[in-house]
């Protein structure tokens, strides 16, 4: 096991209590735009920092005609490209182990793509609730609130009007050892049928150890549920080169959650051991995912939340914590040689392998998407907790802070 890192965060003190939350991404991108100066900010990075950089650039409109950015952070030799639209991570590229460069994420090369029915959430920011919610209804303090639909009978990713369909304001947060940004929306009361004015900030931060946090935070003026995550679709290979069904994955976790056929948790908590769900060891993706156990059968594939196995009690809201950052998966790409590790104060991992990817859709490169050519590795609270009082709790009151982070660090 890696090393835990340790990484600036660029948040105010007020906002580092409660939902302790990281995440953390290696990263290469050819670096574009007008140059902006960086804010001054936390100098406990790592490294020389003279490669360090922020620059920004127009990127046409969102649908209702709102200016969208794309804010490109460099450090090194990793590049990351940001579009405020949605706070998506559009391309990411580092080398691999004979130092070739490669965007390893799958995308859309314009903001229609993104903004379509088509879109898959490719490298979106997901609010105000990740994953499903069972019938898109839940009881808060004796009131029922009921979310538009948007997945059969269930909503998913916080409705069809989510976080990753807005438009965010950035602001860059770095300085001359991490490349930085940080971004804001004000989701307000009803929004998608949620109780509740719910701010949010998620601080995109890019060191020269080949990692990118991405650290988020929330308040609310009222009593809510929030469950927020980052849906980068990974290929190792590289964006466009076929299955990931070769790639090892590695989750500590020796349990998982079970679904119905429409995908929500029947609140078991199930061991791995002996089923196609057991990654504790270093296994190829794609063998067991064709084995006919009905859980791989509802999602044709994998599309299940793991429960990690965790030192501390999975940064749920009031803990004590202070730094609950621990490794949760490890994802290998033999061919490349590349090696995602990720780190996370998350008590959830959703590990989905694209399953339902077409071939209908044309990505960054130009080239089509089929079955399992990415996979999703969304940490976070489990699916559903509003409606399953065994899980760990996912509500927000106004007072308490949502603070989270989850780490993807890729090496070679």
């Amino acid at each position: 096991m890696r090393e835990r890192p340790t990484l600036p965060l660029f948040t105010a003190p007020a906002l580092r209590r409660r939902w302790p939350l990281v995440a953390v991404v290696s990263v290469g991108v050819l670096a574009g735009g007008a140059a902006v100066p960086a804010a001054a900010g936390d100098d406990s990075g790592g490294g020389s920092g003279s490669d360090a950089s922020t620059t920004v650039e127009p990127f046409g409109t969102a649908p209702d005609g709102t200016p969208v950015e794309r804010w490109t952070l460099a450090n090194g030799d990793m590049t990351i490209r940001v579009l405020t639209y949605g706070g998506v991570i559009q391309t990411l590229e580092v080398p691999d182990q004979h130092g070739e460069v490669d965007n390893v994420v799958l995308g859309f090369a314009d903001v229609a793509g993104y903004a379509s029915d088509a879109d898959p959430y490719f490298g979106s920011l997901i609010g105000r609730y990740g994953n499903r919610i069972a019938g898109g209804q839940f009881e808060l303090d004796g009131t029922t609130y009921q979310l538009p639909l948007n997945d059969g009978p269930n909503t998913l990713h916080g409705g069809p009007v989510g976080f990753d369909d807005q438009v965010w304001t950035a602001t860059p947060v770095g300085d001359e050892d991490v490349a930085a940004l940080r971004l804001e929306l004000v989701s307000p009361a009803g929004d998608q049928g949620f109780p509740g004015t719910l701010s949010t900030a998620v601080t995109y931060t890019l060191d020269d150890e080949r990692r990118l946090s991405v650290h988020y935070e929330a308040t609310t003026d009222a009593p809510t549920v929030v469950n927020l995550t980052q849906h980068t679709y990974w290929n190792l290979s590289g964006e466009g080169t076929g299955t990931i069904n070769d790639h090892h994955l590695r989750i500590d976790a020796s349990a998982y959650t079970p679904v119905d056929e429409t995908l929500i948790p029947t609140g078991e908590i199930a061991p791995v051991e002996g089923t196609p769900f057991d990654f504790r060891e270093s296994t190829a993706i794609g063998e067991r995912i064709r084995e006919s156990d009905q859980q791989l059968l509802y999602g044709q594939g994998y599309d299940h939340n793991w429960v990690l196995d965790r030192d501390d009690d999975g940064a749920r809201p009031g803990s004590d914590a202070e730094d609950p950052l621990e490794e949760a998966a490890e994802l290998h790409d033999p061919e490349s040689g590349r090696t995602l590790t990720i780190w996370t104060t998350e008590p959830g991992l959703q590990f989905y392998s694209g399953n339902f990817l077409d071939g209908t859709i044309v990505g960054t490169s130009g080239r089509t998407y089929r079955q399992g050519d990415g996979l999703a590795l969304e940490t976070q609270h489990f699916p559903d907790s509003p409606n399953q009082p065994g899980f760990p709790s996912t509500e927000l009151r106004p007072g308490e802070v949502y603070d989270s982070t989850t780490v993807f660090e890729l090496g070679d």
